[in-house]
């Protein structure tokens, strides 16, 4: 079969999938009618599905009844609270959200489709493969609620590999990025409260002033990220939210800050969080202020890392379905996903299929009101995808 092109030829339908789930999406684990809309089409290409308890989530197989390898390909299913704009970077959508505040603005509607279409090709392959195919559907990615249950499904499957994609924004259509390392970046959520004592705005002697305190832990967090983190070892500090006070003469109780850390090395990560406890708590007692942490702090993804032999494999698929100049190396996103947990049952790998374009009005940033894929890049998720299914399970 000439992979490059049956994904073509069946590219009509790629486009009318996604049209379809992106005119109705629905929120992290609640993608109730988006799970019967995948399943329809699973069952009537007659493959079987098996549910993920506690999850969502499900799965379809593709057993070749041959022996060999067992490979998983992985896509997400949920939307986000994004009310979505009229117009792309461009002028007017082809395509729009049904459902008011809730749009896909990440790409899992391209994902979606991307991995049926697969399974159409990689059916229409079976009496040339051997093994079997897990065709994941993990709900929830945006909040981290399925991989759990997902992978406690896939314990006893004896899984060799499991691949994904990514449409992403930052690469235009027609390349993608396939190389082994560091993909994606890990994550550590912050969240903690400054305690004082609250009192009238009159008499700051009287009271603790924890909004204060807060600006010293702010400044103390940034000259310690410059001066005593490896250089060499990124780890971003993103602070997004503080919260003090609810009246101009009450000075508060307490002051909250949130937001978040990305590293791609897990130990710089973990001591990047041990420094912001430590700066932080010093900085709070200085100003005779205690600190608590929120149930949110700690790892929720490690950095998603790809296998250098899968990326062997990836890399000649893709010159072979989308041309010898498609990859584009050492290409990183400090974005964060739950996929770098797979490499808990097996090696991974995780595409990036490039989307942007400024004709069509794609580019702007992921979870943006403005987001728009290019279905142009549809066809070549689907060609890569199979591409290496295919010569994964036939190696």
């Amino acid at each position: 079969m000439d992979i490059k092109k049956r994904a073509q030829a069946i590219e009509a339908e790629t486009i009318a999938m996604r049209h379809e789930l992106h005119e109705a999406p629905e929120l992290s684990s609640q993608e109730f009618e988006t799970v019967i809309y995948l399943q329809e089409k699973i069952k009537a290409l007659g493959l079987p599905v098996e549910d993920v308890p506690d999850s969502t989530g499900f799965a379809a197989v593709l057993d070749t009844g041959r022996p060999g390898k067992t490979l998983a390909i992985r896509t997400d299913i949920d939307a986000l609270p994004v009310q979505e704009t009229d117009d792309n970077l461009a002028g007017p959508r082809q395509v729009k959200s049904k459902k008011d505040g809730v749009m896909h603005a990440c790409g899992h509607d391209g994902h979606m489709a991307i991995i049926l279409s697969t399974m159409k090709l990689l059916l229409e392959a079976k009496n040339d493969l051997s093994g079997k195919v897990y065709f994941l559907f993990e709900e929830g990615e945006e909040i981290g609620a399925g991989i759990d249950a997902m992978l406690a499904y896939l314990q006893e499957k004896q899984i060799d590999a499991i691949y994904a994609n990514h449409l992403v924004a930052f690469l235009p259509t027609g390349q993608v990025s396939v190389d082994a390392g560091e993909k994606m970046a890990g994550v550590a959520p912050i969240s903690f409260t400054i305690h004082g004592k609250g009192g009238h705005g009159s008499r700051p002697d009287l009271a603790i002033n924890p909004v204060f305190a807060a600006a010293h832990v702010l400044t103390a967090l940034s000259t310690a990220w410059t001066n005593r983190l490896d250089v060499t070892k990124t780890v971003t500090l993103g602070l997004t939210e503080i919260h003090a006070g609810s009246a101009w003469n009450v000075i508060p109780d307490q002051a909250t800050i949130s937001g978040t850390l990305r590293f791609y090395d897990m130990a710089e990560g973990k001591r990047a969080v041990d420094l912001l406890r430590q700066v932080a708590e010093a900085t709070a007692a200085a100003h005779a202020c205690t600190i608590s942490y929120d149930d949110k702090v700690g790892f929720i993804n490690p950095p998603v890392i790809n296998d250098d032999k899968l990326a062997k494999i990836a890399l000649q698929a893709a010159e072979d379905v989308i041309g010898p100049d498609a990859n584009q190396g050492n290409t990183q996103w400090f974005a964060s996903e739950p996929f770098g947990r797979y490499r808990e049952i097996a090696p991974s790998l995780f595409s990036f299929i490039g989307m942007q374009d400024d004709t069509y009005g794609s580019g702007a940033e992921h979870h943006n009101e403005y987001f728009d894929l290019d279905d142009g890049a549809l066809k070549h998720g689907v060609a890569l995808t199979t591409q290496f299914a295919v010569d994964f399970l036939n190696s």
